[in-house]
């Protein structure tokens, strides 16, 4: 490791501000976790009587998991910016 480069230390209250922000988060997570749930049962309903996959549930599912992943990266400590609502909501790619 290079010795040059300045770790700048997080002070207290940005510590405190973080865990709000990760408690506030974890909340949504535990409700996305469980809207990807229902997602996933009435979209197995969907292709049971439709024969063909919901393409809006299909997307944001798709979203939505994505949205999961950039809470999980927050909360573990693999990056310091915010998902949303502090950024805008998971684009996804056809």
């Amino acid at each position: 490791m290079d010795d040059n480069i300045a770790v700048a230390k997080p002070d207290g209250r940005s510590v405190w501000m973080r865990g709000l922000f990760m408690l506030v988060l974890l909340f949504g997570f535990w409700v996305g976790q469980f809207l990807l749930h229902v997602i996933a049962v009435v979209q197995f309903l969907w292709l049971f009587t439709a024969r063909e996959p919901n393409t809006f549930l299909a997307a944001f599912g798709a979203a939505l998991s994505m949205w999961l992943s950039e809470v999980g990266r927050f909360v573990c400590g693999a990056t310091d910016e915010k998902p949303f609502p502090w950024r805008p909501w998971p684009a996804v790619n056809n």
